[in-house]
């Protein structure tokens, strides 16, 4: 794993982990699947998977790609370009759940800590999920 990823501005983007690494493992648990079985899925080993998940390994750019397609989310969405003052937009795919896409816009949202921001797309979930089953 390398994350040696730059552009010819110079500026260099910067992989938040911790974020894949919380996507990766929602997933991987709501569809109940083994490091190895996400594995076979993405073709990256289940040891980087498992570092990913634990926020100590930084996958370089094709593992990157293969996982964001997996997890189907945006690149923007894990990787912070640092030198560029952007508004910092809230990327997302419309196959996206609701509650991932309220939870992107709770953790770019300057006024909420992390602390906050994870509390409140926690009650987010739980809330959706009991509203969006009863008609």
């Amino acid at each position: 794993m390398n994350s040696s990823l730059s552009d010819e501005t110079g500026f260099a983007p910067v992989i938040n982990v911790d974020e894949l690494g919380k996507h990766l493992k929602r997933k991987r648990r709501q569809e109940a699947l083994s490091l190895r079985a996400v594995a076979k899925q993405t073709q990256v080993s289940a040891s980087t998977l498992s570092r990913i998940e634990n926020g100590s390994g930084v996958p370089d750019a094709e593992t990157l790609a293969r996982l964001a397609r997996w997890l189907e989310i945006p690149l923007e969405r894990v990787v912070e370009v640092r030198g560029h003052d952007l508004s910092d937009p809230v990327v997302y795919y419309p196959q996206e759940s609701t509650p991932d896409i309220v939870e992107a816009h709770l953790r770019a949202d300057r006024k909420l800590t992390p602390e906050t921001a994870q509390a409140l797309s926690e009650l987010f979930r739980v809330a959706y999920r009991q509203f969006s089953h009863s008609s």
